[in-house]
């Protein structure tokens, strides 16, 4: 079974890159708006430091990150340990574990525009708000998000795109094992060890045009989402 002369095995791997980023941005949304409106509204000291070990993964090379991830993910580390007593499979070189390993890979790349999106909300309506009784969290629901689904669209989606591009985490954490661990651009890579550059053009033709569609389709909607604003 082919498709584009791509064979099944490629396709698969595309298709678990998919999964892989839908999960991780899906969970990322549920943890990081919290985390951006707790970091925008807290007066806690420490915030700066939190803020800088999210944003790590920016600056780290990613297998620096794999390695550490790998290591706490092992049967003996505490997290590996109580992984594989409550599941009974390890948690390295197993998809949960890419999940795991790619939230905190991509956390800034969520929570840094959730912060900026809801700090770009106009105090005038927060005033308002305050002044009809509104409690904190009846505000962030009812003002803060709607004001600000442009800049958590954008969050979001750049979550999903960077995760679909994810090499050095995934390689480190999971390894190459077809069907569970093997995502597009470890497998794109085996085929440039293997030198069939034929296959790899044309495969990665298809993660170049999946992620310039998928980044345009974030640039239009963000811009609606903003013209409804005005």
């Amino acid at each position: 079974m082919s498709w584009l002369g791509l064979p099944w095995p490629l396709w698969q791997a595309f298709f678990l890159s998919l999964e892989l980023a839908s999960i991780t941005a899906a969970l990322l949304w549920l943890i990081g708006l919290p985390l951006a409106h707790w970091l925008n509204q807290t007066r806690w000291r420490g915030r700066f430091l939190l803020e800088a070990l999210i944003a790590l993964p920016i600056v780290l090379p990613p297998t620096v990150i794999g390695f550490y991830l790998l290591v706490a993910f092992a049967p003996q580390a505490p997290l590996g340990h109580a992984w594989l007593g409550a599941f009974g499979q390890t948690l390295a070189f197993s998809f949960p574990g890419l999940v795991l390993g790619s939230i905190i890979y991509s956390l800034p790349f969520a929570v840094q525009p959730y912060q900026a999106a809801l700090r770009s909300i106009p105090r005038e309506l927060l005033e308002a708000s305050a002044a009809l009784g509104a409690g904190s969290w009846r505000t962030l629901w009812h003002i803060r998000l709607p004001w600000a689904r442009a800049g958590i669209f954008a969050g979001t989606g750049l979550a999903f795109a960077h995760t679909l591009g994810e090499f050095g985490v995934v390689l480190m954490l999971g390894g190459n094992l077809a069907g569970e661990t093997r995502v597009a651009s470890i497998a794109l890579y085996d085929l440039t060890q293997s030198l069939d550059y034929t296959s790899a053009h044309r495969y990665a033709l298809v993660l170049l045009g999946v992620s310039f569609v998928l980044l345009l389709l974030i640039a239009v909607l963000q811009k609606r989402m903003n013209a409804a604003h005005h």
